[in-house]
């Protein structure tokens, strides 16, 4: 089955040399790319976004396969949903689903179920895919949306990501998408997200869960892939993170009243 895009045309375009194009002027030409284990990328409408997510992926060597781990923001499916076969289709091609990858996933993690209910309206994972294709034409992917809000159950899954990856596809990035602090004036955004971003640079899933979700409400809507992607990458190796660059809404529009704040990170 061909999971076919469902916001081309208004985060970013239908059209393949346009999206093209577009994705080439968010580029970093000129930085030192590294191998990395794990990237925070937002997925908001690339007019707004597309400068943060095409300067990390800029940074980052982009391997044979990728994990995405996406929110649910549709609220549809199980609480952990990986896509199980066919390809994802984008404006610059398909993109085979790395069926390896997801049959040793589900062998290793039981919260996991074969599901395409919660992926086939999802936009977070969906607006990785042309940067990803971009990078490396020859891309595979597997895709995780995650409505489970359990720190055990976000654990135990970052736990046995790491395990199948130690295992096999050893090089496979894992992408946790998520925009940052929602709709709140630029410097209440600027102040929240500096938190967040500090407790994933930290590679502390427990504070970053504390701060984000139990102390101060946060609206970090891919906050949940985050605590998975940081688990897996500190279990395969991780050292350090660094921000490569932030921004916000307001820099695209000027409004700095209700800005949402985009951060692209590596893990590595």
């Amino acid at each position: 089955m061909i999971r076919q895009p469902v916001v081309a045309g208004t985060f970013y375009p239908s059209d393949a040399e346009a999206l093209r194009a577009q994705i080439e002027g968010f580029v970093d030409k000129g930085c030192k790319k590294e191998k990395v284990l794990g990237i925070v990328a937002p997925h908001a409408g690339y007019m707004y976004s597309g400068k943060v997510a095409g300067t990390v992926f800029s940074h980052s060597i982009i391997p044979e396969s990728s994990l995405i781990l996406a929110p649910n923001h549709s609220r549809y499916g199980p609480p952990f949903s990986i896509w199980p076969d066919g390809s994802w289709r984008t404006p610059l091609g398909d993109v085979a689903i790395d069926v390896e990858l997801v049959q040793e996933l589900l062998s290793e993690c039981d919260l996991l179920e074969k599901d395409k209910n919660a992926h086939k309206a999802e936009h977070s994972a969906e607006v990785m895919v042309p940067f990803l294709q971009y990078f490396n034409p020859k891309i595979k992917l597997a895709v995780i949306v995650i409505a489970s809000g359990n720190l055990d159950e976000l654990k135990t899954v970052g736990n046995n990501i790491a395990s199948v990856l130690k295992r096999v596809k050893q090089d496979t990035l894992v992408i946790a998408s998520s925009d940052m602090t929602h709709y709140e004036s630029q410097q209440s955004a600027n102040k929240k997200d500096k938190i967040a971003i500090n407790e994933i640079l930290a590679l502390n899933e427990d504070e970053l869960y504390k701060k984000v979700i139990l102390e101060m409400n946060i609206s970090m809507c891919g906050i949940f892939p985050a605590i998975s992607m940081l688990v897996c990458s500190k279990e395969r190796g991780a050292k350090t993170g660094k921000l490569v660059l932030y921004k916000t809404s307001g820099d695209t529009t000027g409004d700095y009243n209700q800005v949402v704040g985009y951060a692209g990170i590596i893990i590595r």
